[in-house]
């Protein structure tokens, strides 16, 4: 059995006698030699790359993606007998991480910060003794109501350090009830949930049901002072629709960390709109115990087993 191993990052999964690894360019296409291969492991390939080698690869049984989200894989047109696995659970702890320094970074205003220090001026305004909940403006965790939209298990791992800070902790998901100790309501109630969030934190994946899933209604329901974070996927907000709410004052602050068209256009209106923060999808980029998923899951095909993070297509 051939397993194709991406270049980019050092992986180098426990493999059983007999099967054989070969690394290939991640920035192209699978090269002919090894259209053989019964394994695919992507890891930064493009849609593109992928398309290409869609429909070549005869023996191809499995495709192990190390993204949290399928979408590049799904959208490359591989026949569907191939089995996609997902990264799910790799990047759990770094994107837990890049969300809650976003959330912070809009609370404690440290954009403000930024743009004062770059004035070389003392912002009095920012420091000093103020009122813990000012009129109008949220600035603490503390009994802040923080909802999370997609609350899988990025949601589930960042949860708990929003609650220790201080925060009223509730999911969005498909269906109402408890997971991991936290309340989560359904879809259909996200409006009357969004009237009563000061911070808004998406980690929704890329779908065809999610895509602008944060429009002008959904933002007119937000009060004025909420905060928006997105660490999901940059097609689940309707980007003109933000921009909008931000210059109108209708929401008081946002984080990007993905956009909808990546790397970001010079002429996007984001690039300009106040109180928005932006990163360039920095989040998740390290996915944590890849080779350990590799291998369980290379082991349980070899045994006729199910797979972890088996994608539904």
């Amino acid at each position: 059995m051939k397993v194709l191993l991406p270049d980019s990052l050092p992986l180098d999964p426990t493999l059983p006698e007999g099967v054989e690894a070969v690394r290939y360019d991640a920035t192209a296409p699978v090269p002919d030699e090894h259209l053989d291969a019964e394994v695919l492991v992507v890891w930064g390939s493009s849609t593109g790359d992928l398309r290409a080698v869609a429909g070549r690869m005869p023996r191809l049984r499995w495709i192990q993606t190390l993204a949290a989200g399928p979408d590049a894989v799904l959208a490359a047109g591989f026949p569907d007998g191939v089995l996609v696995t997902s990264g799910q659970g790799l990047h759990d702890r770094p994107v837990t991480e890049h969300a809650l320094a976003l959330v912070l970074a809009l609370l404690r205003r440290l954009p403000a910060a930024l743009a004062a220090q770059a004035g070389h001026r003392w912002a009095d305004e920012l420091g000093g003794l103020q009122p813990l909940h000012p009129e109008g403006a949220v600035t603490t965790l503390l009994d802040a109501r923080v909802l999370v939209w997609g609350f899988g298990s990025i949601g589930q791992t960042l949860a708990p350090l929003l609650q220790a800070l201080g925060a009223q902790v509730r999911g969005v998901g498909r269906s109402a009830g408890e997971r991991a100790g936290f309340p989560v309501v359904a879809e259909d109630q996200l409006e009357a949930e969004l009237r009563q969030t000061d911070v808004l934190v998406m980690i929704l994946p890329a779908t065809e049901a999610t895509t602008h899933a944060l429009d002008a209604g959904r933002l007119a329901a937000l009060p004025p002072h909420a905060l928006v974070v997105n660490v999901g996927r940059g097609a689940t907000v309707d980007e003109p629709a933000l921009v909008a709410a931000l210059r109108q004052g209708d929401v008081a602050g946002a984080a990007l960390d993905v956009t909808e068209v990546e790397p970001l256009p010079v002429d996007s209106p984001l690039w300009d709109a106040p109180n928005l923060l932006l990163t360039p999808h920095a989040a998740g980029g390290r996915p944590v115990g890849a080779d350990e998923l590799v291998a369980a899951n290379l082991a349980a095909l070899l045994a006729g087993r199910e797979l972890r993070n088996v994608v539904e297509r």
